[in-house]
């Protein structure tokens, strides 16, 4: 069983960016892949980016051209580059493996806000 801890969030405004982290307690190539989702309050959590083992990563629409997965496996930790973030990127940012499992880690908050 695999642990994640998200850290790198906080307070950023509109058109600006963040990195945030996602470090993993076991080593993360032996996954398919890694996984970014988001949660805001009263609404389902909701995938945001997905770096595979292998090909190119993938990113929801609403984040496309924005946003960047990467990984470093050396450190076990994929990252979240997050640039001209908008208000509607404000949520509880969480990292999962493909296929995803359970196993949550305590996110990460990432308020877009001026």
């Amino acid at each position: 069983q695999v642990h994640f801890v998200e850290s790198g969030g906080g307070l950023v405004q509109p058109g600006g960016s963040l990195r945030i982290g996602c470090a993993a307690s076991r080593d993360i190539s032996r996954f398919f892949g890694i996984v970014w989702y988001r949660q805001v309050p009263g609404k389902e959590r909701e995938w945001v980016a997905t770096i595979p083992d292998s090909g190119r990563a993938l990113y929801a629409d609403s984040v496309k051209g924005r946003f960047t997965i990467s990984a470093d496996n050396v450190k076990n930790t994929v990252y979240l580059q997050m640039d001209s973030v908008k208000v509607e990127d404000t949520a509880v940012y969480y990292c999962n493996t493909l296929p995803k499992t359970d196993t949550w880690g305590p996110g990460t908050q990432v308020t877009v806000a001026s």
